[in-house]
């Protein structure tokens, strides 16, 4: 297994997803309702994976289908289907921790609801987003390569931001 890369804050990364988010209004913008930049690569000063994290809200659920079968057109993008069965149909492009990860919702996907929370949480409190940054170093170190480790090792920790965010929002 290749090592997990976690790299330092790129200012290049708002960038990227802007020209991206401009490509994927141009192939779905007569269904598509939001384009999010969500994860680590959203948050200004967050170390990241270099791998810009995008999700699509189309309108309505009615036009997964549709917005799948026309991002399956271009050729950059790998499919990956709904991975966690959460209604977050995903796609991958780039070499490794680099490139781009795509997910197409509908309205109201409780996963997109909670990546939104954690991202604009941890955008308001640099505390947080300093604990979070150290975590991840610390698990890319310890992981070996280990994909779910990795990530598994974050989910407490996003579970208790998610439910502050939340509860914030009430």
């Amino acid at each position: 297994m290749s090592a997990i890369q976690v790299a330092p804050y790129d200012e290049s990364w708002p960038h990227l997803f802007q020209e991206e988010r401009g490509r994927l209004l141009e192939l779905l913008g007569d269904i598509i309702d939001e384009v999010h930049h969500v994860g680590s690569t959203s948050i200004a000063g967050l170390t990241a994976k270099p791998k810009i994290d995008i999700d699509a809200v189309l309108r309505e659920s009615t036009h997964l289908p549709e917005a799948v079968e026309r991002v399956k057109g271009r050729r950059d993008f790998t499919f990956h289907g709904d991975p966690y069965a959460d209604g977050m149909w995903t796609f991958t492009s780039g070499h490794g921790s680099y490139g781009y990860r795509l997910y197409l919702c509908g309205p109201d996907n409780p996963t997109h609801i909670k990546r939104i929370l954690f991202r604009d949480w941890l955008r308001n409190h640099p505390d947080d987003a300093a604990t979070y940054a150290a975590l991840k170093r610390q698990l890319a170190a310890e992981a070996g390569g280990d994909w779910k480790f990795y990530t598994g090792g974050k989910s407490n920790f996003v579970a208790s931001i998610v439910g502050l965010a939340a509860s914030h929002c009430l």
